[in-house]
């Protein structure tokens, strides 16, 4: 007895939704499981006002789980904080600073997901295990002057397989 649906082609049926839809396409909770949990969206960035380049720093918004590296008051975060930028399938490929390991630059770009990001390993700590994400390596911008910004200059590895 045949058990699959015959409403969902099989090669559908395994192919994972980050592959088979377009960003646009893709419910809220799709959308949201994208996010790998690296947090390089929250280091703080400077803008050379001369040339507009972007410094990453290895300074993070003080909403910040640096442990957990997710927000922790993510509903309301655009609201606390004015200038956290809320990515959108609309607004992702134009957001140049965002680094080329995450997963909605990839997909927007045209390529798959890397291979430690957690939907595709299964595994929610993989992004940690592959040195990708913050944890460990950055201080909270709470106590930091604006005119010290520049002494946490930091060079970010791409991750990017």
């Amino acid at each position: 007895m045949n058990t699959r649906s015959h409403d969902v082609p099989a090669n559908e049926a395994e192919t994972p939704f980050w592959e088979a839809k377009d960003l646009t396409d893709m419910s809220p909770r799709e959308w949201e499981s994208l996010c790998d949990g690296c947090a390089r969206c929250c280091l703080i960035k400077l803008e050379d006002e001369d040339t507009g380049d972007i410094e990453t720093t290895n300074i993070v918004c003080h909403l910040l789980d640096q442990d957990l590296c997710r927000c922790t008051d993510y509903v309301n975060r655009t609201k606390r904080v004015p200038t956290c930028i809320k990515l959108t399938p609309g607004n992702v490929g134009a957001i140049k600073w965002m680094p080329t390991s995450c997963a909605y630059r990839r997909l927007a770009e045209g390529r798959g997901l890397a291979s430690w990001h957690p939907l595709v390993s299964g595994n929610s700590d993989s992004v940690h295990k592959a040195g990708i994400s913050v944890q460990g390596k950055v201080v909270s911008e709470e106590g930091i002057a604006d005119e010290d910004l520049e002494d946490y200059l930091a060079i970010w590895e791409d991750g990017d397989e």
